[in-house]
C-alpha cells in the first residue's frame, strides 16, 4: 500500500477480507499494472464492473422497500443520482482511499488520486471485492452504512436532482443565450467509457464533469457550474 496499511484501511471501512488480494487488486488502477507490466487483468477494473451491478442492486432493492410511494420514472432518477461519479467519488475521499490506491506514474503526477473517476470506480471495485470476499450477506450491509443517509438527504431535495435546468433557470434571469453542452474528451473500453463534457455560455466555460454516460458527464458539468457561482442547487431559485 502506499500511505496507509491493509490492516488501517479495514479498519476504515470497517470490513476484514478474508483473502487481502482482492483489497490490493481492488485499489490497483490499470495504469500501475500497465506500468509494473502485470496481466492485463490484474487492475481494479473487473472487480469495478462487478461492484457496479452490486451497488445497482442494494440501492434499487433499498429504494423499492423504502419509497413505495415513488414511481419507476422517479426511482430511475434517484437511483441514477445517488450512484452518480461525484457522489461515489466523495464518499470515497471520506474513507481515504485516494491514498491507498497503486497507480502509475503518469496519473499519479497529473493528480490521479484525487479524480473523480479513478475515486469512484475504486469505490466500486471496493464492493466488488467484499462481494467476492464475503458474498451478499456482507456486502449490502457495507453498501447501506455508506448510501442510506445519502439515498434519503437526496430524495429529500428531489426536485433539484436536474442539474441542467436548475442551470438554465439561473441563467435565464440574466441572458437569453443559451447554454451549450459539449462532450470534449471519452476515455476507456467501450464497455467502461468515461466522458467528460462542458457546459459554455456566450463563449465561456461555466462548469466540467464527467460521467459513465453523455448524459451523467452534462449533469454533472451543470452541478459543478452551479457550485462554481457559490450557488447549491435548491438556492438559487430564491434569488433574483
Amino acid at each position: 500500500m502506499n500511505h496507509l496499511n491493509l490492516e488501517e484501511f479495514e479498519r476504515k471501512i470497517a470490513y476484514t477480507f478474508s483473502d487481502r488480494t482482492l483489497l490490493i487488486l481492488a485499489l490497483t488502477h490499470s495504469s500501475y499494472a500497465n506500468e509494473t507490466k502485470k496481466g492485463s487483468h490484474e487492475n481494479n477494473e473487473r472487480l469495478e464492473f462487478l461492484g457496479d451491478a452490486v451497488l445497482d442492486m442494494v440501492v434499487s432493492e433499498y429504494m423499492y422497500r423504502t419509497f413505495p410511494e415513488m414511481p419507476e420514472g422517479e426511482l430511475t432518477k434517484l437511483r441514477a443520482a445517488v450512484v452518480c461519479e461525484g457522489s461515489l467519488a466523495e464518499l470515497s475521499r471520506k474513507l481515504g482511499v485516494g491514498r491507498c490506491l497503486l497507480l502509475g506514474k503518469g496519473e499519479e503526477s497529473t493528480g490521479g488520486r484525487n479524480r473523480d473517476s479513478i475515486l469512484a470506480d475504486a469505490f466500486e471495485a471496493i464492493i466488488g471485492a467484499i462481494c467476492m470476499d464475503g458474498g451478499m450477506e456482507a456486502v449490502k450491509p457495507y453498501i447501506l452504512r455508506f448510501m442510506e443517509g445519502l439515498i434519503r438527504d437526496i430524495k429529500n431535495n428531489f426536485r433539484n436532482l436536474d442539474y441542467k435546468t436548475r442551470l438554465q433557470e439561473v441563467i435565464q434571469k440574466t441572458s437569453r443565450l443559451p447554454l451549450q453542452y459539449a462532450i470534449v474528451d471519452e476515455q476507456g473500453p467501450d464497455h467502461n467509457k468515461v466522458f467528460a463534457a462542458e457546459v459554455t455560455h456566450d463563449g465561456r466555460i461555466l462548469g466540467k464533469g464527467s460521467g459513465k454516460s453523455k448524459k451523467e458527464a452534462e449533469q454533472n458539468a451543470a452541478h459543478n457550474a452551479l457550485g462554481q457561482m457559490n450557488m447549491p442547487p435548491g438556492e438559487e431559485s430564491g434569488r433574483e
